[in-house]
């Protein structure tokens, strides 16, 4: 199974730091943020690796180049401007192959083990998520995990119901993608229309995992590998 890590984002919220660096090269531990996913990926058998880049592009295949000394490949798919995350997978496609792939954002940290979606080499649903408790900065979270491990919408009527966050960690059926043309598209719209469809099942992960989506999280996290 391929896999292919999202990151493209301009990391808006991380300026100034992403002015003149891209933010899965922002550093984390002494080494880019990228490199954890890179050898996570690798270590659970996933060596075939797609990357979609656009600001500051360039600097990610200098950085990580064919990815040999992790042991992986890897292949660029680049990006004038960023097509946001359905949009960048889309233009992605011919690189990916027409069998479930994993994608991860290249603006996570987590030690979850990739190795357990090779489970979902053969997915015959449209994707299968996997979903964390709802971090400080997003309490409402996205979707209901229901009892049979497939996502429900929330129901904006009860408000005594539990959701769960998309950590940003998914195994992709091409077919999710069908008919759509290259263009900026966010996942979670495909996401809602296939939930409606009960076509994504999902798994609950409660180990280690941060969104490096601002400065201060950034921080954060640096602190933990002190």
């Amino acid at each position: 199974m391929k896999a292919m890590i999202l990151a493209a984002g301009k990391g808006e919220r991380m300026r100034p730091l992403t002015e003149k660096t891209p933010k899965p090269l922002l550093h984390v531990g002494g080494k880019p943020l990228i490199e954890y996913l890179i050898e996570s990926l690798n270590k659970s058998g996933f060596t075939e690796l797609v990357i979609n880049h656009a600001w500051l592009g360039k600097q990610v295949e200098a950085v990580l180049g064919d990815g040999s000394r992790f042991g992986s490949s890897i292949v660029y798919s680049a990006e004038n401007e960023p097509l946001n995350t359905a949009g960048g997978i889309i233009k992605a496609l011919p690189l990916l192959g027409d069998k479930p792939f994993l994608i991860v954002n290249g603006d996570i940290w987590t030690d979850y083990s990739f190795s357990t979606l090779k489970a979902y080499s053969n997915l015959e649903e449209l994707a299968h998520l996997v979903m964390v408790t709802n971090p400080p900065q997003h309490p409402s979270g996205d979707y209901v995990l229901d009892s049979d491990n497939y996502l429900s919408l929330k129901d904006p009527d009860n408000a005594n119901e539990e959701a769960l966050t998309y950590c940003g960690i998914a195994v992709l059926h091409p077919k999710l993608f069908q008919g759509l043309a290259v263009e900026k598209i966010p996942l979670a719209r495909l996401f809602k229309t296939a939930i409606k469809q009960k076509q994504i099942s999902a798994e609950y992960y409660q180990g280690e995992w941060f969104d490096i989506g601002t400065v201060a999280r950034l921080k954060k996290l640096n602190t933990c590998f002190q």
